[in-house]
């Protein structure tokens, strides 16, 4: 029995299916369905941010993320790209207040937002309490996490004074001066890949106000 016939159908078959996938790809759009001009420049909007005490607009790509908005365009480069998925920490500011993965916020959400990075805290000569904890109980390593652990590190003891509950078990509880798990537990967010994490609880607790046994080895 001759199968090439078998094989000749299931070839055109294939064939067949393959043209009417390209023609379907290339019917136009529907009336009245807008499509984006080839090379055609991306939808921007002005947005509005006050950053570290200066406000200014900027023309942005509505899909601009703010960490790409203050690293790229404001060039305040101490805020860091580390996964870009919300997952280490890297990239946390102060919004209104707030302590946020800048990573997973589009700019044009903080349009007149109050916006506060590692530069806004403090300067060489007049730095943070805070980054001052750091440099003395060695709360850092290779430096790449230090800007969102800091700027982290203030808004925990901010929200434990503002009574603001954790997300721990009920064991943990928020008080004037945290625990070495209370911190850490709120601190969880942000990943140090050095391991520097019991300076940067030392470094918290002495900001805090509690008594510190010096400065870490």
């Amino acid at each position: 029995m001759d199968n090439t016939s078998g094989f000749e159908v299931s070839r055109r078959g294939v064939l067949a299916t393959g043209v009417a996938c390209g023609a379907m790809v290339s019917v136009p759009a529907a009336a009245g369905q807008v499509q984006p001009a080839p090379g055609a420049a991306p939808p921007t909007m002005p947005v509005t941010l006050k950053v570290n005490g200066t406000a200014g607009t900027l023309d942005l790509d509505t899909r601009t993320t703010l960490l790409d908005a203050l690293r790229e365009h404001w060039k305040l480069t101490g805020t860091k790209k580390g996964c870009d998925h919300g997952q280490c920490g890297a990239c946390t500011v102060i919004v209104e207040g707030r302590r946020i993965n800048s990573c997973l916020s589009l700019a044009v959400m903080h349009d007149g937002d109050e916006i506060t990075t590692i530069e806004g805290l403090g300067k060489p000569g007049d730095l943070h309490p805070m980054q001052a904890a750091f440099v003395k109980h060695d709360g850092y390593q290779c430096g790449y996490c230090t800007p969102g652990q800091i700027c982290s590190a203030v808004s925990v003891l901010k929200e434990i004074r503002d009574g603001v509950p954790s997300h721990a078990s009920a064991d943990i509880t928020a008080a004037p001066q945290p625990t070495a798990a209370e911190i850490r537990e709120r601190m969880s967010g942000n990943i140090c890949r050095c391991g520097a994490y019991s300076n940067i609880v030392e470094a918290m607790q002495e900001v805090s106000g509690q008594k510190v046994s010096g400065a870490s080895a």
